[in-house]
């Protein structure tokens, strides 16, 4: 039956209605409930608000109670007022500038003095005003145009090397694409025959590497070359007696087992590593062998490392170098060797292989690398006039005609800094010797008999852009010149120079290693955090400073030694037919490291430090964006934010290995 739908005399609603609870009959009962929806509503929002400050508060108290526990226990002893210098010196006035001049734009923003039109005469109201006044009228008439001179000459900067490193993004990318790569002839070396290998020189330098010695001479022991023609010399720098002897015991174990090795320690230490392979080369036997293969004291190569390096050279006489590429075994251990794990697959990826296939040239990388010994002889040897030696010798070799070939997939294991103290040192060394150099090479240069097109790669190229202009530009632009447009918005920075074009540049700088993508936005960031680093490396090689000069050996780990054991196995279960290769446990050898380990004095516990210059720069970045916020800057506002908060963990060493 259908439903009664009567209607009532004086009402146009049928029953259904009447019943219906949503009926338009009931307004206060809908009243009531979207009351109660509503306060539920507004309870859930509440909640969820104090849930996310409770957190913020937790995470503020943590980071405070870090960053406190930090301070108290850090070390600074490498941090005097002699290591910090004039640089520290100008960011502390710039940081007390920014700070007083933040303090008048705040009173100025509450005050709501105009910042816009400019304020009449009869409008100034106290001595404050005055002055907030006066200095708009000098910072637009006289200030500003300074700034923005220097921005716009640092912009230029910026764009020339932004293009050059898209240029050798594009060589890059035209060798991958035609596949092309360094090739040699099939019959270079005749396996039946090893009379005819020509005769290698190996040499390890090192210097106090207790952690990695061991692995490193018994990679280069098992390099598959004839014994006959190989000779391996361990030279020894080490200023520690204990270690001298296990250094020695090592290479004795290695000679019984049929190894030509020798073991070579200076008593007149001078000259750092330069000094050491010096003293070397000035073997007589020297000038019985036509090559020599360079590894550093953490570098480990395959067997096969000489077999794809030496052929290289039969039939080419001009050439004088054959540089292998890097890998690193702690590329992962924490987000600072991921972050240098970029940069050298950069540099080995894209900077050597295409200056190394389009010009025949790039700096040597001073180990994993096999030279002629008559290129080295015919260049002037090793020279301990600056702290790289390596790029030296390269220099001077290719004023000499000698030709270079780097091999992108011929690969040497090795060690990155895992601490922030060692890596700025090695940064500091690096970006210091390359000036010291240009100072002394450019009347060579000038001089010399090669082209006017490799003069000028290399003064303008090679030394001025990339070792010059590009740390000079990330501090001047990124560190100094965008916080103080924040104060003088009459120069501020277009959003493509901080943003865009950064951007770009560090996602082009992360193709080569194309699991690091997630790491664009820190990787940004810890390259303008070390500008710093970089800026006053180059100013102190640049005008000859007392810290051009040092030289500091990067700390090693030993990580590698895992990877050794692994690589080992697979060898030896390879060669069933040849004698296990086996590490010497005899009774002598065990009585000799328990009386070095009773002698062994008790090392300075280590801390993790203090960084200055780093701090005061996270305050004056900080300062800026406090600034950035009242002009209502939004790109501006996050990138001095974020920047300020990376230079804050790299003061604060709270990036790498963490000494507990």
């Amino acid at each position: 039956m259908a439903p009664n739908t009567e209607k009532s005399n004086n009402n146009d609603f049928t029953l259904l209605q009447v019943h219906d609870s949503d009926s338009p009959m009931f307004p206060e009962k809908q009243k009531a409930t979207s009351r109660k929806q509503f306060t539920w509503f507004l309870l859930l929002k509440l909640h969820r608000v104090l849930t996310c400050l409770s957190w913020l508060t937790n995470c503020l108290k943590a980071t405070f109670a870090l960053v406190k526990k930090r301070v108290s226990l850090a070390d600074m002893s490498d941090e005097g007022p002699k290591s910090r210098g004039k640089l520290y010196r100008f960011i502390k006035i710039f940081l007390a500038l920014s700070i007083g001049g933040l303090a008048i734009e705040i009173i100025a923003h509450f005050n709501k003095w105009n910042l816009h039109n400019m304020i009449q005469p009869w409008e100034v109201q106290g001595l404050l005003q005055w002055c907030y006044v006066a200095w708009l009228s000098f910072r637009e008439d006289y200030v500003a145009p300074l700034v923005l001179m220097v921005s716009k000459f640092c912009i230029v900067l910026f764009l020339i090397q932004s293009l050059d490193r898209l240029v050798l993004c594009l060589g890059c990318f035209w060798i991958k694409y035609k596949k092309l790569k360094p090739t040699f002839e099939a019959d270079a070396c005749d396996v039946e025959d090893p009379s005819n290998f020509p005769m290698v020189l190996v040499q390890i330098p090192m210097c106090n590497e207790r952690e990695v010695y061991s692995q490193s001479i018994g990679a280069a022991a098992q390099l598959d070359w004839p014994k006959d023609r190989i000779l391996i010399q361990v030279l020894d720098d080490s200023d520690d007696g204990n270690l001298q002897l296990l250094i020695k015991e090592e290479v004795a174990s290695w000679k019984e087992k049929g190894v030509n090795i020798v073991y070579r320690h200076r008593l007149i230490r001078t000259g750092y590593k330069a000094g050491n392979l010096k003293s070397a080369m000035s073997c007589d036997y020297v000038k019985d062998y036509e090559f020599v293969a360079i590894l550093d004291a953490d570098f480990q190569p395959n067997p096969d490392f000489l077999k794809l390096t030496i052929p290289h050279f039969k039939g080419k006489p001009d050439l004088g170098l054959v540089q292998a590429r890097w890998s690193f075994v702690n590329k992962d251990e924490n987000l600072l060797t991921r972050l240098q794990n970029i940069n050298l697959c950069f540099h080995f990826e894209v900077e050597q292989q295409v200056n190394g296939y389009f010009l025949n040239f790039f700096g040597f990388n001073g180990t994993a690398g096999v030279w002629r010994i008559k290129a080295l002889e015919e260049s002037g040897g090793w020279l301990e006039r600056t702290t790289v030696e390596d790029m030296d010798i390269a220099v001077r070799a290719h004023l000499n005609g000698w030709k270079f070939i780097f091999l992108n997939d011929v690969k040497v294991l090795c060690e990155l800094p895992e601490s922030y103290e060692a890596y700025k040192k090695q940064q500091h060394r690096w970006h210091s010797g390359p000036m010291q150099l240009f100072r002394l090479c450019l009347p060579a240069i000038l001089t010399s008999k090669i082209s006017v097109w490799k003069k000028t790669n290399l003064i303008f190229l090679f030394f001025l852009l990339r070792k010059l202009i590009l740390p000079f530009y990330s501090f001047t632009l990124f560190c100094i010149i965008l916080p103080l447009t924040m104060f003088i918005p009459e120069s501020e920075l277009p959003l493509w120079v901080i943003c865009y074009v950064p951007i770009i540049m560090s996602f082009l700088n992360i193709l080569p290693s194309p699991k690091s993508i997630p790491f664009l936005v820190p990787y940004l960031l810890f390259e303008n955090t070390m500008s710093v680093t970089k800026f006053n490396a180059m100013i102190s090689g640049l005008f000859q400073l007392g810290s051009a000069y040092e030289w500091v050996v990067t700390k090693k780990t030993g990580r590698s030694s895992e990877s050794d054991l692994l690589a080992l196995a697979e060898r030896e279960s390879k060669s069933s037919n040849e004698e296990k290769i086996l590490r010497r446990h005899s009774e002598s050898g065990l009585e000799l490291l328990g009386k070095l380990k009773q002698s062994e004095v008790p090392s300075k516990k280590k801390r993790n430090k203090l960084y200055r210059k780093e701090l005061a720069l996270a305050l004056l970045l900080l300062t800026a964006s406090a600034r950035s916020l009242l002009s209502a800057h939004g790109v501006h506002f996050y990138f001095l934010l974020f920047q300020g908060l990376s230079f804050l963990i790299m003061g604060l060493d709270l990036i790498g290995e963490q000494v507990s």
